[in-house]
C-alpha cells in the first residue's frame, strides 16, 4: 500500500496524522478549560487541578511534534486536487484555513510550553526530558507575553476548527460528495485537474494572524500585568546603606524547586565590627510583600490563603547582630501576616574599609506564619522556605 498522497486522495500517513491531531485537539481543549477552572481551596483540589495541567502539557508537547510531522509531510506531498476545481472561492478559503490551522497547530502549543519553561512552579510535563526550552530564560515577563500568545491563538485555533468542521459537513450533507471520505477512508475522487497553489492562501492566513496577534497587542493583551501595588517603601535611615543586594526565597513544590525574590525592601542597619564575640549591632528589615515574584504561581502567593499581600502588605525582621565564634548570625523576631517567630539568621560578612558584603541564608517553617494552610502535605508544597540574603552596604558618611 502506497502511503504517499496521490491527485485523487490522502495516503494512509497524512490520514493518521489527520485523525491523531484531531483526537488531540478534542481532548485538549475541554482538558484545558477544566484545569483552569477547576478550584484549588484545599490539597485534594490542588492536586487533582496540578494533574489536569500535567496530564494537558504533556498532550500539548505531543500534539506540537505531532503537527510538525504532519506540516512537513504536507510540504512534501502532492495535495488531491479540489473535486470542485470551478468554486474558486470556497476552494481559496478552504486552503487559507488550512494554514490558519497548521500555524495554530503550532503557536498554540509552543506558546504554552515556552510560558511553562520561562517560569518556576505549577505543573510539571510529564516526561523525563527536564522542564526546560533551549534559548528560554527563566522570565516573568516572557512567561506572560507566551500566556497571552496562548490565549490568543487558542481562539484562532477554535475559529479555523469551527470553520473546518463546517466545512466538511457541507461536503457531506449538501454537495454529497467525497471530500470526507478521502480523509477517512483513503477514497479516491476526483478527476483530471491540477493542484492548487499554497502562495495565495498562506499569504490570507498570515493576515489573519496578522489581525489575532495585532488585535490582541491593539486591545492591550501584552501589556504586562498591572497588578495592584503597594507605595514603594521609604528609604531607612541606617548607618549603613545598601547600594545592591537581593532577598529571595526558594521552596519545592510537587517535587519541583521554585524561587522568587521580593523586589521591594529596606534594611536599617547600626552596625560596629569587633573582635570580641557579641552584639555588633542591630538592624531592621521591612519587606514590600505585593513585590513578591513566585514564577507562575506568584498571583496564588499573594492571595489570602498565602502571604494575604492586601491585608499584610509588609513583613519586619529586628535583629541583634551578634559576632559568633563561627561568623555572624542575626538573632532577632519576624514579623510576617500577623505572626511574631523568632528567627535566627547566620550570615557571612567581608569588610573592606567602609564597604561591607554580607550573605546569609536561613529556613522558616510557612506553618508557623499561617502561609498555605490549605496546603499542609509538605509533598505538594515542602514546610521548608529557604530565605537567602545577599547585599553590599556602604557606611553613611556622619
Amino acid at each position: 500500500m502506497p502511503l504517499a498522497n496521490s491527485p485523487t486522495t490522502y495516503g494512509p500517513v497524512a490520514r493518521a496524522f489527520h485523525w491523531l491531531i484531531a483526537l488531540g485537539i478534542l481532548l485538549m481543549i475541554p482538558l484545558g478549560w477544566i484545569a483552569h477552572l477547576a478550584p484549588m481551596q484545599d490539597a485534594d483540589q490542588i492536586a487533582l487541578k496540578t494533574t489536569l495541567f500535567s496530564v494537558h502539557k504533556t498532550l500539548g508537547v505531543a500534539l506540537f511534534l505531532l503537527a510538525l510531522g504532519r506540516i512537513l509531510w504536507a510540504l512534501v506531498q502532492p495535495k488531491p486536487v479540489p473535486l470542485h476545481p470551478h468554486r474558486k472561492g470556497e476552494t481559496l478559503l478552504a486552503e487559507a484555513i488550512h494554514w490558519v490551522l497548521y500555524a495554530a497547530l503550532v503557536l498554540v502549543p509552543l506558546s504554552g510550553w515556552v510560558e511553562h519553561a520561562a517560569t518556576d512552579g505549577f505543573a510539571p510535563i510529564l516526561w523525563p526530558l527536564g522542564q526546560n526550552l533551549p534559548f528560554v530564560p527563566t522570565s516573568p515577563q516572557l512567561a506572560e507575553t507566551a500566556a497571552t500568545v496562548h490565549f490568543l491563538s487558542q481562539w484562532a485555533l477554535v475559529g479555523a476548527l469551527v470553520l473546518h468542521i463546517v466545512g466538511a459537513l457541507k461536503h457531506t450533507l449538501i454537495d454529497r460528495d467525497a471530500t470526507l471520505a478521502r480523509m477517512a477512508r483513503g477514497t479516491p475522487a476526483g478527476g483530471e485537474g491540477h493542484g492548487h497553489g499554497f502562495a495565495l492562501p498562506l499569504a490570507l492566513a498570515l493576515l489573519v494572524w496578522a489581525g489575532v496577534l495585532g488585535g490582541g497587542a491593539a486591545a492591550g493583551y501584552f501589556a504586562q500585568d498591572e497588578r495592584a501595588e503597594s507605595p514603594a517603601l521609604e528609604q531607612a535611615a541606617s548607618d549603613w546603606q545598601v547600594q545592591e543586594g537581593t532577598l529571595s526565597i526558594s521552596l519545592v513544590q510537587m517535587g519541583s524547586e521554585v524561587t522568587g525574590s521580593f523586589a521591594d525592601w529596606t534594611a536599617a542597619i547600626a552596625f560596629e565590627p569587633q573582635a570580641a564575640p557579641g552584639k555588633t549591632g542591630e538592624v531592621t528589615v521591612t519587606i514590600s510583600i505585593p513585590s513578591l515574584t513566585l514564577g507562575s504561581v506568584t498571583s496564588q502567593a499573594l492571595g489570602p490563603d498565602f502571604f494575604a499581600a492586601e491585608t499584610h502588605p509588609t513583613a519586619t525582621f529586628q535583629a541583634d547582630l551578634m559576632n559568633a565564634a563561627d561568623g555572624y548570625v542575626a538573632e532577632g523576631t519576624l514579623t510576617l501576616k500577623g505572626a511574631e517567630v523568632p528567627v535566627s539568621l547566620p550570615f557571612s560578612l567581608t569588610l573592606d574599609g567602609d564597604t561591607a558584603e554580607m550573605s546569609g541564608r536561613t529556613t522558616l517553617d510557612r506553618m508557623n506564619y499561617g502561609i498555605g494552610e490549605n496546603m499542609a502535605d509538605a509533598g505538594q508544597l515542602s514546610h521548608e522556605v529557604e530565605v537567602i540574603v545577599e547585599l553590599t552596604a556602604t557606611r553613611s558618611a556622619e
